[in-house]
């Protein structure tokens, strides 16, 4: 059970993330940039990826809950200022998540849901450098 709430953990991230609202949010730098989450166990880079956003681990302090260095999620976000849901892919674990995420300068909180939306974990995460 902990490695799928880990699962789903990395899933309501890294970030991570979208079509048409990648280019608006990555445009003005808000969701693009190297995020660590709040318990401290992981680092994450932003970037676009194609027509998408991908999240990739940079940086794992614990590898026994299944977070690696390297793993990564693709994310498609609808469009949204502060608010973002959509969906992210797992490709490490074949998973689907529902996402959302609530932004702001500095951090964001993510929450991915799997199971018809019966499991989820939710996540914050600060950008790396900030005050």
């Amino acid at each position: 059970m902990q490695y799928f709430l880990r699962t789903i953990l990395i899933g309501a991230l890294t970030a991570v993330l979208f079509q048409s609202t990648t280019t608006q949010l990555l445009a003005d730098g808000r969701l693009h940039g190297e995020w660590k989450r709040d318990d401290g166990n992981v680092v994450v880079s932003i970037v676009p990826c194609g027509s998408k956003t991908c999240a990739t681990n940079t940086w794992v302090r614990d590898t026994s809950g299944g977070e690696n260095v390297g793993d990564r999620l693709i994310m498609e976000l609808n469009k949204g200022r502060s608010v973002l849901t959509g969906e992210a892919f797992d490709p490490q674990r074949n998973l689907t998540y529902k996402l959302k995420i609530n932004l702001s300068d500095f951090r964001f909180v993510s929450r991915g849901c799997v199971v018809l939306g019966m499991l989820c974990k939710t996540a914050s995460w600060q950008r790396s450098g900030a005050p």
